[in-house]
């Protein structure tokens, strides 16, 4: 099921200069006639089931409708416009055709060169990010690399059986890429070692997928991950990057369907988004297809996790509107 923007939940503080303004002042519904030219499109996955499945903490259907709440009163410095291009809602079990509706959303946008940048909903939300992505470039250029670089405590590369979870998105890429003859190129950052079984680590390291444990994802350890930044980004062509936010120490992101025992900084998280688009410029690599997932507002606090998922989205905003 789909549902166009609901514009109402756009509303905060209005500054009385003339150009102090906020998110909810230049965001536009997207419609038929908007001119998305090298915008970001928000589009919203209303979904609960991948972490039923998976056996998690249900909440983050409504994970959209609060991010975007939060970013209401970020303050807006670019020039171009932004859009909200509505929510997929998964309606019950119906995970598999939520995600192939967000799949093709996400083709859409980037077939009028757009940038789409989808708000969770559990990490299902990656395999129709993902699968978006690569049908768009099928149609394109289909010789196209795409790389991923999760920021994640968990590999979530589960096999899915019987069924998809939210826990299998990455495994279905990789036997999508499979398929397709196409190299699967995978950096996770923030993985909990108590959190991801051996039999997980054993299928990471099968497959070539690239790691970092979350007690080595800090500061002083930023030139070490620099330099694997620029050996993954001379892989690819493309980069999906998506962030769960149960990579973050609990302090941080209380609202969450798997909470971490010790996780990562905000800050740490902001500074590396920035190496990570200086290395994609570097190496010539699209970044256009970014998400964000497991944003649980029932377990929130204070709106930490809201807050702090309008942050790193604002962020990826600013990189797409440079």
């Amino acid at each position: 099921m789909f549902k166009p923007a609901e514009m109402s939940l756009w509303q905060g503080r209005i500054d009385d200069e003339a150009d102090a303004l906020r998110l909810h002042q230049v965001i536009k519904p997207l419609n038929n006639n908007s001119n998305i030219e090298n915008s970001s499109v928000l589009l919203g996955f209303a979904c609960d089931e991948g972490v039923r499945r998976n056996h998690g903490r249900p909440g983050a259907k409504d994970g959209p409708a609060v991010i975007r709440r939060a970013l209401s009163n970020v303050a807006w410095h670019h020039d171009s416009a932004i859009f909200d291009g509505g929510d997929v809602i998964c309606e019950g079990p119906q995970l598999e055709a939520a995600q192939q509706l967000l799949a093709d959303k996400v083709t859409a946008v980037l077939n009028h060169n757009g940038r789409p940048l989808i708000l969770g909903g559990g990490h299902e939300i990656a395999w129709g990010s993902f699968l978006g992505l690569s049908n768009h470039l099928q149609q394109t250029t289909p010789k196209s690399r795409i790389g991923i670089i999760n920021l994640d405590a968990h590999f979530d590369l589960r096999a899915p059986t019987p069924e998809a979870t939210s826990g299998t998105p990455f495994r279905q890429i990789a036997e999508l890429c499979h398929t397709q003859q196409q190299p699967f190129n995978y950096m996770v950052l923030g993985i909990n070692p108590l959190a991801n079984t051996t039999t997980l680590f054993e299928f990471a390291s099968s497959q070539n997928v690239t790691w970092r444990y979350d007690t080595d994802c800090t500061h002083d350890q930023l030139p070490s991950i620099t330099q694997q930044l620029d050996n993954f980004c001379q892989q690819i062509d493309e980069l999906y990057f998506t962030i769960c936010l149960d990579v973050f120490a609990p302090h941080s992101a209380p609202g969450v369907s798997a909470p971490s025992t010790i996780g990562i900084e905000p800050q740490f998280a902001l500074q590396l988004i920035e190496i990570i688009k200086q290395r994609c410029t570097q190496h010539h690599v699209a970044w256009r297809v970014s998400d964000i997932a497991e944003m649980n507002p029932i377990y929130d606090i204070d709106q930490r996790t809201a807050r702090l998922a309008a942050r790193l989205i604002e962020s990826t905003i600013k990189l797409h509107h440079r």
